[in-house]
């Protein structure tokens, strides 16, 4: 194992670090990554950090290898093994350490592995914070030292956090879960079972293969066999996790899926009159029926940009009740500790219904309706993908629209909208349109669709 100068840029995005297993990201590169991490941290004051990992199959190698690095720097480690990362987030709360690496790949394809990391109590490093721990591991200029490594079973504390932050009402409710053989699966069955639903699982068996869907529970397609579960046994909802935990996708009942925008819109409305400052966040990609309902609810909507770094860090930094993203991410502060959880989010939406007689679609009614695309992905090199949003953003500047810059390029027309942004978790660009009728939905895509493709094509 040795230190590797040459490590491949391209994996240190903007929320964390990732890239595929071995040919991007390698045991020398996590062992480069721990030194890093391990020097950084020492410089700052800091003598320990938490480390956990998910189930990916390359796990092991490189968690062993950024513990070496961690530790031969002098910074002693709090190792939790197998965790979910919200199990890690709240080993960082409870033992009060701030800094810390989870080593996952989150919602990525199964090949992919990386790390989030937080230096101190900011929270997840980001943006500029991320090339500048790139261009410190290339300096090489690493501290020594013996650091320590001692490991840590956080389940118990965890398994209390949650107990004592749920209150369910005299319905029983009836759920399909499906951890997608996530890291979810080792946790979820313990956490659900304190509370009096009627479960069911499906994929609950931990396997870094993900051999039955993808672990991404806000693409639609990956929810058929949850959606196929939940009206086969006739249950009141269906929840799914992504591969690391920390996100959430929702079926009804009736087997329909229910957009994270639609989901928070449920949790505004049971929270709005229960907290002192009613503004919540959502991100630029979020249905307009989100700020629609907030408003006619007497509170205030703060758009920020998309990414759980960004997201969630704002959340703390206005000291708002609630707040998240369409991706799944979502952060509850009025009596959780703000950090985002899939099986804690979903635990909140059950809680709503056993206090009520309403299905999952009577607690949205009255919403207004808006027709939108998914999230379409276009392939484009990390290295093209910012130019061709600079050059999208040039376009719109020269036809007058009215955009927002806060993330890629969102532009704003009174019957709809159109995002188009530069993926910070792969080689995509990413465009999702939203209008108040089908026909104008259909022109914005194409419109925005053709531009992004004939971008992409044109030579470099």
């Amino acid at each position: 194992m040795k230190y590797k100068k040459e490590i491949n840029e391209n994996i240190f995005r903007g929320y964390d670090i990732r890239g595929v297993y071995p040919t991007e990201l390698d045991e020398d590169t996590a062992y480069s990554i721990g030194l890093g991490f391990g020097s950084h941290i020492k410089r700052m004051g800091k003598n320990k950090c938490v480390v956990g990992h998910d189930n990916r199959l390359s796990r092991e190698i490189l968690t062993n290898a950024l513990i070496k690095g961690i530790t031969e720097t002098g910074i002693d480690v709090v190792y939790l093994g197998l965790c979910t990362t919200p199990m890690y987030y709240y080993a960082c709360i409870k033992m009060n350490i701030p800094s810390g690496v989870m080593v996952t790949a989150s919602h990525n394809p199964k090949d992919e592995n990386g790390f989030k990391f937080a230096f101190d109590e900011s929270g997840n490093c980001k943006g500029q914070e991320i090339q500048d721990f790139l261009a410190f591991i290339k300096k090489g200029e690493f501290e020594q030292g013996e650091g320590l490594v001692e490991k840590r079973d956080i389940t118990e504390d965890y398994l209390a956090l949650y107990k004592e932050s749920l209150h369910f009402g005299p319905r029983r409710v009836k759920v399909v879960v499906d951890p997608a053989n996530g890291t979810t699966g080792m946790i979820a069955r313990k956490i659900l079972e304190m509370f009096p639903l009627d479960l069911t699982f499906i994929n609950e068996e931990s396997d870094g293969n993900f051999p039955n869907h993808h672990p991404d529970p806000c693409v639609e397609k990956n929810l058929d066999q949850l959606k196929q579960k939940v009206k086969e046994v006739g249950a009141d909802l269906g929840i799914g996790y992504d591969g690391d935990g920390d996100r959430l996708g929702v079926v009804s009942g009736q087997g329909t899926f229910i957009p994270t925008d639609k989901y928070m819109i449920a949790i505004v409305r049971d929270i709005i009159d229960k907290v002192e400052k009613k503004e919540f966040l959502c991100d630029v990609k979020c249905s307009k029926c989100f700020s629609d309902e907030v408003e006619r609810l007497g509170g205030k909507t703060i758009t920020y940009r998309t990414g759980n770094s960004y997201t969630k860090a704002k959340v703390r930094e206005d000291d708002l009740p609630f707040g998240g993203e369409l991706s799944g991410h979502v952060y509850f502060r009025d009596r959780w500790p703000g950090f985002d959880s899939g099986i804690y989010a979903g635990l909140r939406l059950l809680e709503i219904l056993s206090r009520s007689d309403k299905s999952v679609e009577g607690l949205l009614e009255g919403i207004h309706e808006y027709y939108a695309t998914e999230e379409l992905k276009f392939t484009s090199s990390d290295d093209r993908k910012f130019e061709i949003i600079d050059e999208i953003a040039e376009y719109v500047r020269e036809k007058g629209y009215s955009y927002l810059d806060i993330d890629g390029v969102k532009v704003l027309y009174e019957d709809g909208w159109a995002l188009v942004r530069a993926s910070n978790t792969g080689p995509n660009i990413t465009a999702r349109f939203e209008a108040s009728t089908p026909s104008r939905l259909e022109e914005l895509q194409k419109e925005y669709t053709s531009l992004i493709e004939r971008l992409n094509t044109e030579e470099q």
